[in-house]
């Protein structure tokens, strides 16, 4: 069944990946090739959404040694959730944060104090409370 493989080249055109991500990944135990076509490296088209996964997890803060460690999980790993669970509340606090910073630019937008920083409301967005976790 060729036609479901992917060579290395495809995943890159696909995920913008470079080759050596691709290969670090597969030395990280994060994806696996199928074989190889010559000396390309094959994989299963399965491997876009988990590269989709990585890069999820990569720009939420996940290290590698984390999203290897979540990748082969099972529903019993009770340290790991605890850990998710702890990752879920930094994403909150980070979430609110980048919510007031957004709406402090759309307010400095139409805002014509001078500077923008010094005004009042948009001081006030910035300096909100975080959020308590849980």
């Amino acid at each position: 069944m060729r036609d479901a493989l992917l060579d290395i080249g495809e995943v890159v055109a696909h995920t913008g990946l470079a080759p050596s991500a691709l290969r670090f990944y597969e030395q990280r135990g994060l994806i696996a090739s199928s074989g190889r076509n010559g000396l390309r490296r094959t994989y299963e088209a399965a491997v876009l959404e988990r590269l989709a996964l990585i890069a999820c997890a990569r720009e939420a803060g996940f290290g590698i040694a984390e999203i290897a460690r979540f990748l082969g999980a099972g529903p019993g790993d009770e340290d790991l959730r605890a850990g998710m669970a702890a990752k879920a509340d930094e994403l909150d606090v980070l979430i609110a944060r980048l919510t007031r910073m957004r709406a402090g630019l759309r307010h400095a937008v139409a805002c014509d104090h001078e500077p923008l920083v010094a005004c009042p409301e948009f001081k006030q967005m910035l300096a909100a409370k975080e959020p308590e976790q849980a």
